[in-house]
């Protein structure tokens, strides 16, 4: 395992979507042409409702445009992979722009992987998380489940765009005007709601994230010099 940083981390604070995926777009054009290193962004939106081309989106937005307009909630289109989904303050968003050859993977695997940088995040502050048959993302089990991280990908010359949205202390009435990712009757939580007074601040979860993507990155390409040896 090497214990060179793979990736730069660009922290880009609190922004709204449409500037982010600018940032995204730019970032991906540089490192298809080896004009940036692989590199992470991490942000905080602006209260926004993205959604995807999927064709079943539309009617997964419960609220109308005078609801949205009260909570301050903007509505976005995206290109990646998935339904509909909500970011906002409190909500850890992390966007890999990753040559995804460099360490063997496949969109599969690669969605995999992500999920894995969200269990171990959670774990490190004592949240058992896990995946669940044929719903992508990172879930508490529960009766319903409730989902602490949301993903959703693009793959485009195999450089990877958008990526995962980690629940720290999101304002979590906000996913009421949504049926999430389109999962109906299942739920959604925060390591604020899961850990009270013990839940850690948003600087605390970064270095953390970071880590296990890091962590994750490094494993994948291990075994891939594993396969090649």
């Amino acid at each position: 395992m090497t214990n060179a940083t793979p990736f730069e981390v660009q922290d880009l604070g609190r922004l709204a979507y449409a500037p982010a995926l600018a940032r995204q777009r730019l970032i991906h054009q540089q490192v298809l042409a080896g004009q940036s290193p692989p590199t992470l962004l991490l942000v905080e939106h602006d209260p926004v409702i993205t959604l995807s081309r999927s064709g079943s989106t539309a009617k997964h937005l419960l609220a109308d445009k005078t609801q949205l307009a009260l909570l301050g909630i903007d509505v976005q289109p995206t290109d990646r992979g998935g339904d509909i989904t909500y970011h906002g303050p409190g909500q850890l968003v992390a966007y890999p722009i990753l040559p995804l050859t460099c360490w063997g993977l496949n969109v599969g695997h690669y969605m995999r992987l992500l999920e894995r940088v969200a269990i171990d995040t959670a774990a490190t502050f004592a949240v058992t998380a896990i995946q669940l048959p044929r719903c992508v993302g990172v879930w508490v089990d529960g009766s319903p489940p409730r989902k602490l991280c949301a993903l959703g990908v693009r793959v485009r010359k195999n450089v990877s765009l958008h990526g995962l949205a980690f629940n720290v202390a999101p304002d979590l009435t906000h996913y009421q005007t949504i049926v999430p990712c389109g999962l109906a009757g299942k739920g959604v939580t925060s390591l604020a709601q899961l850990l009270g007074l013990a839940a850690p601040a948003m600087e605390q979860v970064k270095p953390v994230l970071v880590d296990a993507l890091r962590h994750q990155l490094d494993l994948a390409a291990a075994h891939r010099a594993c396969n090649f040896s």
